[in-house]
């Protein structure tokens, strides 16, 4: 790794586990072995490394999603329940990212303190994914394979409650507690909202 790549995984390891506010310059300096000043080569600010980090969560989280360009085709090929279980099965494999699993414990600690924290979890995790899933929903009511219904009102009455569920996921993981239970709510989910707004 380079320096800044071994500043920037020793700032991850202690804000994912003691927050932004707890951890110190020195802290991170410490952990990679240089000198505070050598820090700043890299990044002007220790709030700049914060916004580094969550820069990095950002690419991260919007990989999940297939790209824009390629949306009408991808849907026109896929099933309603074959889109959800596929988005359901790739958030969680992103979730169970070593790597991942530390920026969003970052960006779940940082969302009251930081506005770019907060920007990322209501543009990004909710308003992105609710407008693409309001894409979807009015692809499947327009091809008939749903019931005409609001396709906002469908992204809502689907998302928030995975969004809840994957935040428990979360939770849960880091602190090395079983998900089968959770995994299996989650499923439940997908087959209830499914069996409710098929046409």
């Amino acid at each position: 790794m380079s320096k800044r790549e071994e500043i920037l995984e020793a700032a991850i390891d202690l804000f994912s586990r003691e927050g932004y506010a707890a951890v110190s310059v020195r802290d991170i300096t410490r952990a990679v072995g240089i000198k505070e000043s050598s820090l700043y080569n890299h990044f002007p600010s220790k709030q700049k490394l914060l916004e580094s980090i969550l820069e990095m969560f950002r690419r991260e989280f919007q990989s999940v999603f297939p790209p824009v360009e390629g949306l009408q085709a991808l849907l026109a090929n896929t099933e309603p329940a074959q889109l959800l279980r596929n988005g359901y099965e790739r958030f969680r494999a992103h979730m169970n990212s070593p790597g991942v699993s530390r920026l969003w414990r970052i960006v779940s600690i940082e969302q009251y303190r930081s506005p770019l924290a907060r920007e990322i979890i209501l543009k990004d995790m909710i308003d992105y994914t609710l407008r693409f899933l309001e894409v979807a929903f009015a692809h499947y009511v327009a091809a008939g394979q749903i019931r005409p219904l609001d396709p906002m009102v469908l992204a809502s009455e689907y998302q928030y409650p995975v969004f809840a569920m994957l935040t428990e996921y979360s939770l849960l993981k880091a602190a090395g507690e079983e998900t089968a239970s959770l995994e299996q709510r989650m499923e439940d989910h997908i087959e209830f909202f499914l069996g409710a707004v098929r046409s």
